[in-house]
């Protein structure tokens, strides 16, 4: 049995945010789209990891996607960075066309194919960085207005604390953007990141309501968090497989 089948959902229309990329409304999938959203040091690249590793081995076909991997336009974005400072909407314009390379040539023909898709990182990571910088939250909706409504998004929460640490840890030193340093929230660079992340924490609670988004304690050690989101995961596949199968 193939994987596009074992999904057993057969072919759906695209849902759109918005008003979606003209040429790609007519396109039909036939897998799902899986989002794995947190700041970093809250283990997302690693759960996605896992992720894949137990959907291959249950025979599904998956293909995994993240921020600035569009083939495009991600060298630029990295180069962009570097130029402190970037105008606010600047960076999220440059996200945004990362994002929409990698929608219509690699997250639409998997889905097409019957993949699994799995996000490290969506939409939401940008709407929530481009609020706290003060732009709207209806510039942030309608300029991502043609991305595709995941199937489940999950958001990795980790106190703050405990990110500074295994940021640091893992890196020795903390991002420029991550830590709002760009904000002139504080002085002392680790201040301007708890304060920083506590404002990005507050925003994402705000956007589990209106994008569905599944709130994952992720203070907790690697395999109790990912047995938390294979168990949800599992649970949504088994109900969209045929009786069948």
């Amino acid at each position: 049995m193939t994987a596009a089948t074992q999904l057993g959902s057969g072919e759906r229309d695209l849902e759109f945010y918005g008003d979606g990329i003209t040429y790609l409304r007519d396109r039909r999938i036939k897998g799902r789209l899986i989002v794995i959203e947190g700041p970093d040091g809250s283990g997302r690249s690693t759960q996605v990891d896992l992720i894949t590793a137990k959907l291959e081995s249950d025979g599904h076909a998956v293909a995994t996607t993240g921020l600035k991997r569009s083939e495009l336009i991600g060298k630029g974005i990295l180069e962009a960075k570097q130029k402190l400072p970037l105008g606010k909407k600047t960076l999220t314009l440059f996200y945004a066309a990362d994002f929409a390379d990698q929608l219509e040539h690699k997250i639409i023909p998997a889905l097409e194919a019957g993949y699994i898709v799995l996000a490290d990182r969506y939409i939401y990571t940008l709407m929530a960085r481009s609020t706290v910088r003060g732009i709207g939250r209806r510039w942030s909706h309608d300029l991502f207005g043609f991305t595709i409504k995941p199937d489940l998004v999950f958001y990795l929460d980790v106190q703050p604390e405990e990110l500074f640490h295994r940021v640091f840890q893992k890196y020795a030193t903390l991002d420029y953007y991550e830590s709002g340093a760009d904000l002139g929230l504080s002085d002392d660079l680790y201040d301007s990141f708890i304060i920083y992340q506590r404002m990005m924490a507050k925003e994402f609670k705000v956007m589990e309501d209106r994008y569905g988004l599944v709130p994952i304690n992720a203070n907790r050690p690697i395999a109790e968090v990912n047995a938390d989101l294979q168990r949800r995961i599992d649970a949504y596949l088994s109900k969209i497989k045929p009786s069948s199968a």
